[in-house]
């Protein structure tokens, strides 16, 4: 784990400008912005964008700020290495004093995102200073020098900087050294990206790394010469670019560029339209991120391209399942237990963050048994060492505390568990920091309580955490899934009862989505305007994903009016950014070949999951307190398995006998009877049944929130006064004030208006990172002068890039 950085002088085709290509973008849907093509298809999003792993800054630049630059620069902070050869591959010209200014830019970078990697850093800068490479370590694996970075190969010409974790080690390395002669350095798990590049190539040797990862490659061979910034499968890691001067910066957090010369402007048209949250946009203008299973390659001869190297699949839903139900949970069970075991290999201390639910539950308790059974060591700790495990203690009045059930887990399985107590002046007090760390809004202030979690580990001496993150996806954990389970039978299920029972499960389809939709208003769901679907939505396949997504957005009614009366906004419907986001090939097979609740989990899976819950519950802050997590029910053995079980056996149907759900949590007691017969994680719950109490077995799944209704005059009210001021708002340039003022009296008025305090959690991270970045106010003129440079492109950036 760590932060990188990179600088990258832009190539400069001969007769040619570059444009940036996206190899599966959407070609001809229409434009999030108004422009053609919200996920970087046609421009939508440009190809400026900032892009960066955990802690890693990368910055391309071309010469002249417009056409004349190639090379790619990257440094890494406290090491200066020259390379071996006297020509970067992308550029063969640079300044004078480009070296001096870079490894000044590189330092300073590294500096902004050292959280990420307090131990060590270290910088690699081409000779001609075209491409230049920084890492600040958090050292896991290989704690000696050898595991330094940035990184060389065994013949000295190919720099690397790598931010994660690269799972299966020993094979892998065995497979590098034994069959392709291949001589490592070091025990550094890294190194097997760039001994698998040098070996297999790309994108082949994609399909050998296992894990979480985002990381910088240049390749400086002859007749290959190309700079690679590649980013895992799901998200996990985050990886974030953008072009200043003609520079291509990448970095794990967009804070990196500000040393670099990054002037930060609001993308308002992504804060609009939602689309920081579903596409490859971010917050800020020409800022973006390398999307999930893609990477990014840039060459002489074309230029800049993003390329897709996986994605998800899921089974024909006409086709008959064979397996029976015992080798189904014992395929789930074998991949889980390996996910894990393969995941507590490290040189340090290894713990778990446990709440109330299963997933976590499960993830404590195999490694227990690991330890105990099979003798396997918890990071550098001895099997017999009690796991360390960690929880978020919410107060009990507030009917959103898990931690007894926690509690009572850690008793029965034998582990220690810490806890950290989150009330409202813990919340107001990591209000701002979190924001800062996550570099974008949410809904709820659970992210801050995660933030003040992962204190916690590193204050008794743990660097790495598991967690369970991704088990709801991919077992349709969500309530959010139920509707699109019930709207077509599941045929490789045929005597299934609803499916043999048509009417039975229409009618459970009609109550189940009025219950849904009255769950989610009564915790501050935004109530969207009711709009005809377009003609994008029919690839959908009447899926109420495309709306579930966009709950938490706010409506139109939030922005000032210069932003409501623009004509690509007036009867916004978010839903259509969804549908935009998605690869052609992708909404082909949600049209007829996926059961609709397997399209409702890729569109969540390629929009919450990789930009809210692995950002703001995940990476940003966990890394925030230099804390490496890792994410076993992510491991894409475990999820190309999952995903092509039927939907009968992760939402399983049962015909409740009794309402026995008084002790439930606060989202169930209000559920109907319809929601609740359908058991969700049914699966899992039968795989894991061996490592859990009889109380999780039975358990529903509730959603980690925070509470939302907070006492008049206490420390959050107080602070949403003092933040949310007439100057500070418009200072955004973006928003109505009046909207605020009325939501901080509706928030704070009686019981306290749910969906009111949601909006000012939102406004009060647009002001807290407005102020800390100290980004431009934007308005019409400059949307104005944005649209006339293509939508959110950096002004000077397109001739780089194909095609996107």
């Amino acid at each position: 784990m760590c932060g990188i950085t990179a600088s990258i002088v832009l190539p400069q085709r001969k007769g040619d400008r570059h444009t940036i290509g996206r190899t599966n973008g959407v070609d001809g849907t229409k434009g999030i912005n108004g422009t053609t093509n919200t996920n970087g298809i046609d421009g939508t999003n440009g190809i400026d964008g900032i892009n960066g792993f955990n802690g890693t800054t990368n910055s391309i630049s071309s010469t002249n700020h417009t056409n004349d630059t190639d090379g790619i620069n990257g440094t890494n902070h406290a090491k200066d290495t020259n390379g071996n050869n006297s020509t970067n591959g992308i550029h063969d010209h640079a300044d004078d004093n480009s070296t001096e200014t870079l490894t000044t830019q590189l330092r300073a970078s590294i500096d902004k995102i050292n959280h990420r990697g307090p131990d060590e850093s270290g910088i690699w800068i081409s000779p001609d200073a075209s491409i230049g490479l920084g890492h600040c370590r958090l050292s896991i694996n290989d704690l000696s020098p050898s595991g330094s970075q940035p990184l060389t190969s065994d013949d000295g010409q190919i720099h690397a900087v790598v931010n994660g974790e690269i799972y299966d080690y020993d094979r892998l390395r065995d497979v590098c050294a034994t069959e392709h002669g291949y001589k490592f350095n070091g025990e550094s798990d890294s190194q097997l990206v760039v001994a698998l590049y040098k070996i297999y190539g790309a994108s082949a040797f994609f399909e050998h790394l296992r894990g979480e990862f985002a990381f910088v490659l240049y390749d400086s061979r002859e007749g290959s010469k190309k700079v690679i910034a590649g980013r895992d499968r799901y998200g996990i890691k985050p990886l974030v670019w953008t072009v200043v001067s003609g520079r291509l910066l990448i970095a794990a957090e967009a804070k990196a560029f500000l040393p670099m010369g990054w002037e930060p402007e609001w993308d308002v048209g992504a804060i609009v339209d939602g689309g920081w949250m579903i596409d490859d946009r971010t917050l800020f203008k020409g800022v973006k991120k390398v999307l999930p299973g893609h990477w990014m390659e840039v060459t002489e001869e074309r230029g800049v391209q993003m390329q897709k190297y996986w994605d998800a699949e899921y089974e024909d839903k006409t086709k008959v399942e064979t397996r029976t139900i015992e080798d189904m949970v014992l395929g789930v069970r074998e991949r889980l237990v390996e996910s894990i075991r393969l995941r507590l290999r490290a040189d340090v201390p290894v713990g778990v963050y446990l709440s109330g639910g299963i997933d976590s539950s499960a993830v404590a308790g195999i490694v227990t048994q690991l330890a105990k059974e099979n003798h396997v060591k918890i990071g550098s700790q001895a099997p017999s060492t009690k796991v360390a495990c960690f929880s978020v203690r919410f107060p009990e009045e507030s009917g959103y505390d898990e931690s007894s059930v926690a509690e009572r887990t850690a008793d029965w399985l034998g582990v220690e568990i810490l806890k950290r107590d989150v009330d409202e002046v813990s919340l107001a007090r990591d209000f701002a920091d979190t924001a800062y760390h996550c570099e974008h809004h949410h809904f709820d202030l659970n992210c801050v309580a995660k933030f003040a979690l992962s204190t916690l580990p590193r204050e008794h001496g743990v660097k790495v955490v598991l967690t369970g993150e991704g088990a709801d996806e991919h077992f349709a954990g969500y309530s959010y899934f139920t509707p699109d389970f019930l709207r077509e039978p599941d045929l490789s299920q045929p005597d299934s009862l609803l499916t043999s029972n048509s009417e039975l499960r229409k009618s459970m389809y009609s109550t189940v989505d009025a219950e849904i939709k009255a769950l989610f208003r009564n915790i501050g769901a935004t109530q969207h305007e009711d709009l005809p679907d377009s003609e994008a939505l029919a690839d959908a396949n009447g899926s109420v994903m495309p709306a579930t997504l966009v709950l938490w957005h706010p409506t139109t009614q939030l922005f000032a009016p210069w932003v409501r009366e623009l004509e690509e906004y007036v009867g916004l419907d978010c839903r259509d950014t969804v549908m935009a986001s998605l690869a052609p090939e992708a909404r082909a097979k949600m049209r007829s070949l996926w059961h609709p609740m397997h399209s409702a989990q890729y569109m969540w899976n390629k929009s919450s999951l990789a930009n809210v819950l692995l950002s703001c519950l995940g990476d940003r802050t966990e890394m925030a307190h230099s804390v490496e997590a890792r994410t076993p029910f992510l491991d894409h053995h475990l999820t190309g398995y999952v995903n092509k079980l039927p939907p009968s056996v992760k939402l399983s149907y049962s015909p409740i006998q009794n309402k026995e759900q008084n002790e439930q949590g606060p989202l169930w007691k209000n559920a109907g009877s319809a929601l609740q017969s359908l058991k969700e994680k049914w699966i899992l719950r039968e795989a894991v049944r061996p490592y859990i109490t009889d109380e999780l077995y039975k358990r529903r799944k509730n959603p980690f929130l925070a509470p939302t209704r907070w006492p008049t005059g206490g420390a959050l009210h107080r602070l949403f006064q003092n933040l949310l001021t007439r100057e500070a708002v418009e200072a955004l340039g973006f928003l109505d004030y009046s909207v605020v003022e009325e939501s901080l009296e509706r928030a704070y008025s009686g019981k306290g208006d749910t969906r009111a305090f949601r909006t000012l959690v939102y406004i009060g991270a647009w002001v807290t990172l407005g102020e800390r970045f100290g980004v431009k106010k934007a308005s019409k003129e400059d949307w104005v002068d944005q649209r006339r440079f293509g939508g959110n492109q950096t002004e000077g950036a397109s001739q780089y890039f194909n095609g996107m």
